[in-house]
């Protein structure tokens, strides 16, 4: 999911059919690997990295013919390298990425798929319980209902991916997590769902129409076709089956939605966003939260918490437990969110009521630790100068917001911390 699949990135070991010219041109493998000395050198480092990945393989089944066939042609790639280390200096705003993904261009991509796919997401609900709208707003969300698996600048064979992770990766838990994957990749294969040529993802590993990373697969994907494979990079049917088995796995209840957008009263005490402060929307109802377009909570007793991804100015929303289910996919509240209201548009809704401030932006790393040395140096009582920007700091910031008269929501923005710059 998210090109990690089920959570997270993976970087992919190719099962290589001959890189293009200008890729194995590209390759540096002394420089790749840190190491001086010769080609075969570097080379004979990595196949001495295979050969030790040999016995743990045969002890999870993986046959010789496979592990062979498998790490045909494999050296590490570099690209999977900068991908990997590549971090963006600003956070990604949640309205920038939910505009990005529900787009108006990937609605009517996704309804002309509801159509097509009709008779299949008829099947899946009926199996899963699962709604058929947030099974397709994830297919979209994480391969543009397949579009984007045919793109080799985007795919690439998850064999080789993984393996470059676990031989090259920057730390041990990327090593780890590499290893892992790679070793579950040589199992899917040992199975026989799909060849080496055919096993493409993400730079993470993540493979398939709805991206699942290699242990992801072996735990949820499903054969819903019954021809004996669990197909989930060309067989849509699966992939969309085996989305809806690890969402009801992972707590989906049938018949109940992701959340809803929701407009609070003035003076809203904001201590009460977050999921400690879960509770029944017909609690929240007394509070003044009421449902946006004039709707009615079809179900007041279900229990909810409230999200204010950009604060007082921003849509609000209260999230319920589908929306948790959706996150277990991938554990990124911007992408949950993301899922639901596509989900929402496919089947006819409305784009959010209120809009998104975005002519603020989000905080930097060292903006963020500037932020709590003022708040500190002001006295409102920040315990740690970390740039995470948790309760404590969150508490502190409203004290701050409320001292100077603006809505005391705890939101850590550029024209925040102007303001914190500002105070004598």
């Amino acid at each position: 999911m998210r090109w990690i699949g089920l959570a997270f990135c993976a970087l992919a070991a190719i099962a290589l059919l001959p890189a293009p010219a200008s890729r194995a041109q590209g390759l540096d493998i002394p420089s790749l690997l840190g190491q001086s000395g010769s080609l075969s050198l570097s080379l004979s480092r990595f196949q001495h990295f295979r050969d030790g990945l040999w016995p743990e393989a045969r002890r999870k089944g993986v046959s010789r013919p496979t592990f062979d066939r498998a790490f045909a042609g494999v050296v590490p790639d570099p690209d999977v390298l900068a991908k990997a280390a590549r971090q963006p200096e600003f956070a990604t705003p949640p309205w920038e990425y939910v505009e990005a993904r529900v787009s108006e261009r990937r609605i009517g991509n996704g309804k002309e798929k509801l159509g097509e796919f009709n008779g299949v997401l008829d099947a899946v609900e009926a199996t899963y319980g699962v709604d058929r709208y947030v099974v397709a707003a994830i297919w979209g969300m994480e391969s543009a209902y397949g579009h984007i698996l045919g793109d080799r600048d985007i795919v690439k064979p998850v064999i080789q991916s993984l393996a470059t992770l676990a031989y090259l990766g920057t730390s041990n838990r990327r090593r780890s997590f590499g290893r892992s994957q790679l070793l579950a990749a040589l199992q899917i294969l040992e199975a026989r769902d799909t060849t080496p040529e055919r096993m493409l993802g993400s730079w993470a590993g993540a493979m398939g129409h709805t991206q699942f990373i290699p242990t992801t697969y072996l735990a949820y994907a499903v054969d819903f076709d019954g021809d004996g494979r669990r197909d989930i990079w060309d067989n849509p049917a699966d992939a969309l089956a085996s989305t809806a088995s690890y969402l009801k796995r992972s707590g989906w209840k049938t018949g109940q939605t992701w959340g809803y957008e929701v407009e609070l009263p003035a003076n809203f005490n904001y201590d009460l966003a977050g999921r400690g402060h879960a509770r029944s929307i017909a609690e929240w109802a007394k509070l003044g939260v009421t449902r946006t377009h004039g709707r009615e909570f079809p179900r007041p007793g279900d229990v909810g918490w409230l999200e204010t991804m950009a604060g007082a100015r921003g849509p609000a929303f209260l999230m319920l437990p589908n929306f948790r289910a959706i996150m277990r996919y991938n554990n990124s509240s911007a992408y949950a969110l993301a899922v639901g209201h596509l989900a929402d548009r496919l089947r006819g809704g409305d784009a959010f009521q209120r809009a998104w401030p975005s002519d603020d932006r989000l905080l930097a790393g060292a903006e963020r630790m500037e932020l709590q040395r003022l708040l500190r140096a002001r006295g409102f009582g920040v315990s740690k100068i970390d740039g995470k920007i948790g309760p404590n700091t969150r508490r502190a910031l409203r004290a701050f917001q409320a001292r100077i008269g603006m809505v005391p929501d705890g939101f850590a923005t550029k024209s925040v911390l102007d303001r914190l710059r500002q105070a004598s």
